[in-house]
């Protein structure tokens, strides 16, 4: 027997958990920085100096203050007594009504299926920059035109088989060097990308690039799109809340939980923080309002093969935080079909795998479970192939999530969890609520704008940045 298994672990058949507040680090830090430090140079240029780093700050700090809320509510009704909540839909339903608990559904799993979309246009891009990159170093400079004919739709397809086959490990525990891998990715490319702008700024001399106010549009109605899709960049560069009770549920039962959950936030947030204020500011030093909405696929930018190698990290950074996010779809949906169809010997079949790369060394596979997970990463490529629009995806994606996920049930679990009555604290908790839905509705407002605007000369199935 585990000596880190609790007692109604083992009653239960659950699995074992290990997990650590580094562990948990990892998870998170693979979960946050993704696709979403690649837009901030462009979101702070369409906000300015002022506005820019204070949304950084301003997002950072709530998504980290309802983070603490969401911890104390992995175990329902005490949060370090009391039973366990497997999932994030688990935890609503302990404290909030049966509506609430369907709407967190559409929500949490619209998002996470989201996000498996955007993380698959981003690698994507990054596939083609390093395709394209490599061609212009070979061919010269003049075969631009011809090198821009890469085939996004092969790349995109090779990154979802890669997809299918990590989906068959069961759980985030099984994948643990996996996200220790993704993180250090996303430190690399990060720490390439900061530094890249940098020299692009000393380049120019470093006098600072931009404007107070932020980059100038076409039209007022424009540059209102453009702040709305930034704050929804911003907003969707530090979701994590959908698969942090997942994460939290990974962790060994002593010290409690939620105590390791939260220096695991504490830890991942103000890591990430500090680097999406370098990067977001630094991008716009260099280029000023012409910040490209990726980064790494700004023109000019660096020796060619540091920014391969950078691209080559966010590709292997995302390949970990696709599964961040997949598999507790997975775990859902495998659930609902084990309890509709708990006789079906389809469903009950499984066979044992060696896998060197595990501690386990083997895992089980079950061919029900094979069909599902490569049907829904399918599914996800499709989309992403037909809507590969990487800022209006990524800001669509931050205001769907923002509200409900980050914001509204962790307040909404933690007022019921500590019983608290109307007044001062309720009004304050309700009133951030409040702010933060108005945001979200505007920046989903913005997104769609500019989605439909792009579908109107876009061609699908050509990804763009």
């Amino acid at each position: 027997m585990n000596k880190n298994a609790a007692p109604e672990d083992v009653e239960s058949g659950e699995h074992e958990r290990t997990g650590t507040v580094w562990t948990a680090t990892a998870h998170i830090v693979t979960a946050v920085i993704g696709s979403g430090v690649l837009a901030l140079a462009w979101s702070v240029a369409q906000l300015g100096w002022v506005a820019g780093p204070l949304a950084l700050a301003g997002f950072a700090c709530v998504t980290y203050y309802t983070s603490t809320l969401l911890a104390n509510a992995y175990r329902a009704p005490h949060p370090v007594t009391g039973t366990r909540n497997r999932t994030y839909m688990d935890a609503v339903r302990s404290y909030l009504s049966p509506r609430e608990v369907f709407m967190c559904g559409i929500a949490q799993y619209v998002n996470l299926w989201g996000t498996m979309v955007g993380y698959t246009i981003t690698a994507t891009i990054s596939m083609v920059a390093i395709r394209r990159s490599d061609c212009i170093h070979r061919n010269g400079a003049g075969a631009g035109a011809r090198c821009d004919n890469t085939s996004a739709t092969v790349l995109m397809l090779a990154f979802s088989i890669v997809q299918v086959v990590l989906s068959q490990f069961p759980g985030l525990e099984h994948i643990t060097w996996l996200s220790v891998v993704a993180a250090v990715m996303s430190f690399a490319y990060s720490f390439i990308g900061l530094g890249l702008s940098v020299a692009e700024w000393v380049s120019h001399g470093g006098h600072l690039s931009g404007r107070i106010q932020g980059a100038t549009a076409a039209s007022s109605s424009k540059k209102l799109w453009n702040v709305l899709l930034a704050l929804g960049n911003i907003a969707f560069a530090y979701t994590f809340a959908e698969v942090l009770i997942e994460i939290q549920d990974t962790l060994k039962p002593s010290p409690p939980e939620n105590k390791t959950m939260k220096k695991a936030a504490m830890y991942g947030i103000g890591a990430t923080t500090i680097f999406y204020i370098s990067v977001g500011c630094a991008g716009y030093a260099a280029f000023g309002s012409g910040a490209p909405g990726n980064i790494l696929t700004a023109s000019g930018m660096g020796p060619f093969w540091l920014v391969d190698i950078a691209n080559m990290c966010l590709i292997l950074h995302l390949i970990g935080a696709y599964q961040v996010y997949a598999q507790p779809i997975f775990a859902t949906m495998e659930r609902w079909i084990s309890s509709r169809w708990p006789e079906a010997k389809f469903i009950n079949s499984a066979y044992t795998v060696n896998v060197p790369l595990i501690q386990r060394g083997s895992v089980t596979v079950a061919p029900y479970k094979l069909v599902l997970r490569t049907v829904v990463v399918i599914a996800t490529t499709v989309v992403a192939m037909m809507i590969p629009f990487f800022n209006a995806v990524l800001g669509l994606l931050g205001a769907f999530s923002f509200w409900p996920l980050t914001v509204y049930f962790p307040i909404s679990m933690h007022i019921a969890q500590e019983k608290i009555t109307r007044g001062g604290r309720w009004y304050l908790l309700q009133g951030l609520s409040m702010v933060c839905l108005m945001i979200s509705v505007a920046v989903g407002i913005g997104s769609v704008t500019d989605i439909v605007d792009s579908l109107k000369v876009a061609t699908p199935f050509k990804t763009v940045s």
